[in-house]
């Protein structure tokens, strides 16, 4: 069973047909939805807002290990994450999907492991390559088959949110290597890497102005995201 995480207008495709939902509570509280179990065309999927159905957490509220948890507690064996992201340079188009390939983590203060506290053992995983390469693969060769473009190479940057980045920030992250900035692929991804949960990033690019302040508008990111989330929408169905 495929975990989908996104935001809550995910629940309204049209080829999600939800079988029932569940409350799961945690060992660290509870996730930032219930669970939603059904078919997206003909894969059995769970699925999990992000934000919240209502779209009410903020990127640093979210309980990332609870949601995590859970997912994998209901028999979950590999996660999607859904995401909107902006591009730091013209070469990720508005309105186009990316699966990163590596990332750099600027967040703090976010609970960021399992492995914590006196009953817990020191555990040092492998992180050289956050995202699963198996699954990138899977989603590439998915689209390939549907004739939709994906870029398959960038460096995701998770940001602490939840304010926009300054104009020095954005150079940094460039500087660094950073090609697409968001707020929540961190910690989500290394949780799942330490409950041996595949997991991979399709995010939709909204623009390069939304958060960088290039001149971007509200309405235009808004339209970039519908298009970008109508792909992923078509690359979801029979994943």
């Amino acid at each position: 069973m495929i975990a989908v995480i996104g935001g809550s207008g995910l629940t309204r495709l049209p080829e999600l047909h939800i079988n029932h939902r569940r409350i799961v509570r945690t060992p660290y509280g509870l996730t930032s939805s219930p669970l939603l179990f059904g078919k997206l065309g003909g894969s059995d999927i769970v699925f999990l807002a992000r934000h919240g159905l209502s779209h009410s957490l903020a990127p640093h509220e979210i309980n990332y290990r609870a949601n995590i948890w859970a997912l994998h507690s209901v028999g979950a064996d590999s996660i999607i994450s859904v995401a909107s992201v902006a591009a730091l340079s013209e070469d990720f188009e508005p309105g186009s999907l990316v699966v990163p390939d590596d990332l750099i983590d600027y967040t703090f203060n976010r609970s960021s492991t399992f492995f914590e506290g006196q009953s817990q053992a020191v555990v040092h995983i492998d992180f050289s390559f956050p995202y699963d390469n198996a699954l990138r693969q899977a989603v590439l060769e998915h689209a390939a088959g549907h004739g939709t473009p994906v870029y398959d190479k960038a460096v995701y940057a998770c940001i602490q949110g939840p304010r926009l980045p300054t104009r020095a920030e954005v150079r940094r992250y460039r500087e660094d290597g950073a090609d697409i900035i968001g707020m929540t692929g961190m910690p989500e991804a290394v949780l799942a890497r330490e409950l041996g949960l595949p997991y991979v990033h399709l995010c939709g690019v909204t623009g390069i102005g939304c958060f960088t302040g290039n001149g971007g508008s509200t309405d235009s990111c808004s339209v970039e995201n519908r298009s970008a989330i109508e792909k992923i929408r078509r690359l979801l169905v029979d994943l």
